[in-house]
């Protein structure tokens, strides 16, 4: 069937990939399939939304109140943490979701266990948060 090739396969084996470039997987491919992934899960989760957007206002906190240095290190790193398991979460259950499209205990348990993460991760930046912005707020009043 001489249209077939030019379809786009639904998964792409490492094989595959290389043929973006000779040889090894070129980085610039790398760089791109990254990309693709965090756009894709920015794209597909709400609740990945939902931390942007709070991570925004927590930024936005930390100019209106003048954060110290050592306050901005720990806020920026609760935000990448929080990204970065969010975005983790949904490789996990996007591929718990091919492996196993109907509906099993051992999916189940994967896929909140992938939340849970999130859920500890998100839990955390709220109590450094906490810590970080209750004194300057305190400050002002």
């Amino acid at each position: 069937m001489a249209g077939d090739d030019k379809m786009k396969p639904l998964v792409r084996r490492a094989g595959e990939s290389r043929r973006c470039g000779e040889g090894r997987f070129p980085l610039v491919c790398a760089f791109r399939c990254a990309a693709a992934g965090v756009a894709y899960a920015f794209r597909s989760q709400r609740n990945l939304k939902i931390q942007v957007v709070l991570g925004l206002a927590a930024v936005a906190a930390g100019f209106a109140l003048g954060i110290s240095r050592v306050d901005w290190l720990a806020i920026v790193l609760c935000i990448i943490v929080v990204s970065v398991a969010e975005v983790v979460n949904t490789a996990i259950e996007t591929a718990v979701d091919l492996a196993s499209p109907e509906w099993h205990e051992l999916a189940r348990a994967a896929k909140d266990a992938a939340a849970g993460a999130v859920l500890l991760a998100s839990a955390g930046s709220v109590l450094v948060g906490l810590i970080v912005f209750a004194p300057y707020v305190i400050d002002l009043l």
